[in-house]
This record gives structure tokens, C-alpha cells and sequence, in this order.
């Protein structure tokens, strides 16, 4: 089965906003793209110029993969496999929730990472209103995407990943909350004027108050010393 996540295309997404934290021109910099799927950010990426790998999992694309990236085939579960090195940049866009430890994944980029390079990831928020409202309410939905996607298998609320990403050497240099992909919701609807408005209005209290309102935190992380 071939990944079912699709580009989100508001200026105001997370996928929009991982992009908005590479440089508009590749010039030859090298992306490890884990969990690509189908491509969604590797092939815009290899059209800027970036050399991009990406790995996914047998049956988590459309073969014969995406157009333009290196494409190795692998279970994140079991580690990363040999994807040469060093890296500008790895993207872990919508996957470390996916994984039983995501810290051992974020153990094993370090390595992979050039002195000056950075791991940017989209890490979805557990502690949204939304969220919160449900469990309140003593309900735990089981949906095929979103805060409540029944494949993920960890839940962290902001202190959470911050928490996680300190604990494995990792220090936050840019935080950019992402608001809700309504237009995702309805399609149909996806350019029309009323679904553009609660975009941006999504996007404008999750700035305000990421805590609570951010859909996906998207951060560009450094490696640095292990806490003890």
C-alpha cells in the first residue's frame, strides 16, 4: 500500500513551512528525507537543487518512487540503512511519531549530519485544543490521518518533545507552529474564501499560543552535548 499522505498546500502547513526553513536554491546540499513516501517534500526539494535521498519502507510508496531522489528501501524500526554521508540536512517530516522509540532514530542522525547541519522535523501536538477537548471528553478517535491518526504511536505535548529531543543531544533553533490544514478537510472547498480565512486564522492564534493551538511543531534542531 503506497502512502496516503498528501502535499498540504496552505502557506500556512507544516509541509509549507519545512520547506520555508531550506534555502530557496539547493546549490548541490545534500537531504536525507526519512519516511519520504511518496515524494510530498523530496521532489520539490531535487527541484531546487537539492540532492535529495529518501527512505521509506516496502509498500509505503508508489513505485518506482519519486522522481528525481535516491530512494532506499527500509524499516525506520530497524535503523537507518547505509545512505552514504554526510548529510546538509535530515527531514523527518511526520515520522517520529510512527516509531516505537523515536529517540534511537534520533540517536542514529546524529552521525549522519555534516558539523553545521541540522535535523528539521514536523512533530505533531498533542496538547492542541482539539486534542485536549476529545480526551476531556472521554474520547480517543481512531482516524486514518491528523492529531488522531490511528498509526501514531506516541503522543507528546510541546515540554514532551522538547524533553526528547534534549534527552538524545538536540537543541531547537527555530520553532514555527503550523495551523490546521482545513482545506484538507474539504477539498472541494480548499480555495475557496471562507476556508482560507480559517487558515490563516488557524495559523494566527497558533503563533500566539503554539501550546495550545499549533497543529505540528516545525523545527530546525543542532546537534549538541547529551544531557547527562
Amino acid at each position: 500500500m503506497s502512502s496516503h499522505y498528501e502535499f498540504k498546500p496552505s502557506p500556512y502547513s507544516s509541509h509549507q513551512l519545512l520547506l520555508g526553513l531550506l534555502p530557496a536554491a539547493g546549490g548541490g546540499r545534500r537531504v536525507l528525507d526519512l519516511g519520504c513516501g511518496n515524494g510530498e517534500l523530496a521532489v520539490r526539494l531535487a527541484e531546487r537543487g537539492f540532492a535529495v535521498t529518501g527512505v521509506e519502507r516496502a509498500g509505503g510508496y508508489t513505485p518506482p518512487g519519486p522522481s528525481g531522489v535516491r530512494l532506499v528501501e527500509a524499516d525506520l524500526e530497524a535503523g537507518i540503512p547505509e545512505v552514504g554521508g554526510p548529510f546538509d540536512v535530515v527531514l523527518c517530516a511526520d515520522i517520529l511519531e510512527h516509531l516505537c522509540e523515536p529517540g534511537r532514530l534520533l540517536d542514529r542522525i546524529r552521525p549522519l549530519l555534516r558539523p553545521e547541519g541540522r535535523l528539521v522535523a514536523s512533530l505533531p501536538n498533542s496538547g492542541n485544543l482539539y486534542f485536549r477537548l476529545n480526551v476531556l471528553a472521554g474520547r480517543f478517535p481512531q482516524q486514518d490521518k491528523g492529531l488522531f491518526d490511528r498509526t501514531h504511536l506516541r503522543f507528546y505535548m510541546w515540554a514532551g518533545w522538547q524533553e526528547l529531543f534534549r534527552a538524545h543531544g538536540y537543541e531547537f533553533e527555530t520553532v514555527r507552529p503550523s495551523g490546521i490544514p482545513v482545506g484538507l478537510a474539504f477539498p472541494r472547498a480548499a480555495e475557496s474564501l471562507p476556508v482560507k480565512a480559517a487558515e490563516w486564522l488557524s495559523y494566527a492564534v497558533a503563533r500566539l499560543w503554539k501550546k495550545l493551538f499549533a497543529y505540528q511543531f516545525v523545527v530546525a534542531a543542532r546537534p549538541v552535548e547529551r544531557v547527562p
